[in-house]
């Protein structure tokens, strides 16, 4: 028996990895989490799948399920939105499965910082505007936030910033990015990236505010940076004509000719 977490990805339900499907097809139990996982990703479970959603569960009673599949011999698909690695709650429950000697597996999933970027067709990494990302959050009533993890402490460095669950802290975001960025930093917010409803608005930071009102207070994507709204970016030498690569020799003096 074996407890297999697993990415459920951003929203859409095709944007799921096979493995994960061909997981979820193979556990006679599945325990997702209703509020952020869709619906439809449920028809991948077996016939007479016991399926139960994690969403009103405390984390007690979340072990206690996985335990008693075990104890019946039961794989279980947990399902998570987005990728296991960040704010998915995973570290606690593997911390609790392994005082108990019970097998688990991790399948990735597509994040929602990666659905967002899609929905705004672009690139989060471009030659000498911004070669990092950095994918943080703000102080929420589940969990704070170390001291040195401010926002302040990464606009300092420049990089793209993929705020996570902070559109209801919209006004203080902007507020500690701003001496930073400039207010003419380019920003957006990105709801439901990849759902039916999904919805974007695109400023900047003086004026993401006014464009995000009225939008959802969840489920949403806050990113900045110059990366976001600049045309005129050089172009990487990767696939530059001169450019010496293993795949591609520039010459026949280049290192990478085969000279045996």
């Amino acid at each position: 028996m074996t407890v297999h977490f697993i990415g459920a990805g951003p929203g859409a339900p095709d944007l799921i990895t096979l493995r994960g499907r061909d997981l979820i097809a193979a556990s006679p139990v599945c325990l997702y989490a209703g509020s952020l996982v869709p619906a439809a990703l449920l028809d991948h479970c077996p016939p007479g799948a016991r399926i139960i959603n994690s969403a009103p569960m405390t984390l007690d009673g979340i072990i206690a399920t996985l335990r008693d599949a075990h104890e019946a011999g039961q794989d279980v698909a947990r399902l998570h939105s987005g990728d296991l690695s960040v704010w998915s709650a995973m570290g606690e429950q593997l911390r609790r499965l392994k005082a108990l000697d019970i097998p688990y597996s991790i399948t990735p999933g597509v994040p929602s910082f990666a659905a967002a970027a899609a929905a705004l067709g672009t690139e989060l990494t471009l030659p000498e505007l911004g070669q990092s990302l950095v994918l943080t959050r703000t102080p929420g009533r589940a969990s704070g936030m170390p001291p040195r993890e401010s926002l302040s402490a990464f606009a300092a460095t420049g990089a793209t910033l993929a705020i996570h669950l902070s559109i209801h802290n919209l006004a203080q975001v902007v507020a500690d990015l701003t001496p930073h960025y400039g207010a003419g930093c380019p920003a957006a917010v990105v709801w439901r990236a990849s759902w039916p409803d999904q919805r974007i608005a695109r400023a900047t930071l003086a004026t993401i505010g006014e464009a995000a009102a009225n939008g959802p207070e969840r489920t949403a994507i806050i990113l900045v940076g110059p990366v976001l709204g600049d045309e005129n970016f050089a172009e990487s030498s990767l696939y530059a004509p001169g450019y010496d690569r293993r795949f591609r020799p520039s010459s026949a003096e280049s290192i990478f000719v085969d000279r045996t």
